[in-house]
């Protein structure tokens, strides 16, 4: 993919915008249609990109498969510490009111976007975790055609 310097080139500036629109989709969720899942989606799909065009060791640099787990508990953890915390503050599991008994809606918009960030960030790391094992299983498929053909088995 070394010599194709337009499509490297296109991808470079298309990946900073695919990552701009998912953080629209992200915070824009509240206020219409978006959200934590399709921002993962989007986010995702930047990353495999990535790595389609500059190769599956080049992804791994920007986002390297312990930060991908990281991440992958990180969201869920966020997603129950916002459900943890309205409990403690006297509300349901995941009661934003309670988040902030002062202004009710405040505490709503700020649990409705701590949840959704932390959808956004499982589905991202999860996306890539699918990726990253479908690339693993292929590129150990082409190992094992190269060598038996350098074997003369085929």
């Amino acid at each position: 993919m070394r010599r194709h310097i337009i499509i490297r080139v296109a991808t470079k500036a298309l990946i900073p915008l695919i990552i701009l629109f998912a953080f629209y989709v992200q915070f824009h969720g509240d206020y219409g249609p978006g959200g934590g899942f399709q921002a993962g989606v989007i986010l995702a799909s930047a990353l495999v990109l990535y790595a389609l065009i500059y190769g599956l060791d080049a992804a791994r640099a920007v986002a390297s498969e312990a930060a991908v787990r990281a991440c992958l508990s990180l969201g869920v953890l966020i997603y129950a510490g916002v459900g943890i915390a309205a409990m403690l503050a006297g509300g349901d599991y995941l009661d934003y009111g309670a988040l902030n008994h002062h202004e009710p809606s405040h505490g709503h918009h700020l649990g409705i976007l701590l949840v959704e960030g932390g959808v956004g960030i499982t589905v991202t790391a999860a996306m890539l975790s699918i990726f990253y094992a479908f690339a693993d299983r292929a590129r150990v498929a082409v190992a094992e055609r190269d060598d038996a053909l350098e074997e003369g088995e085929v």
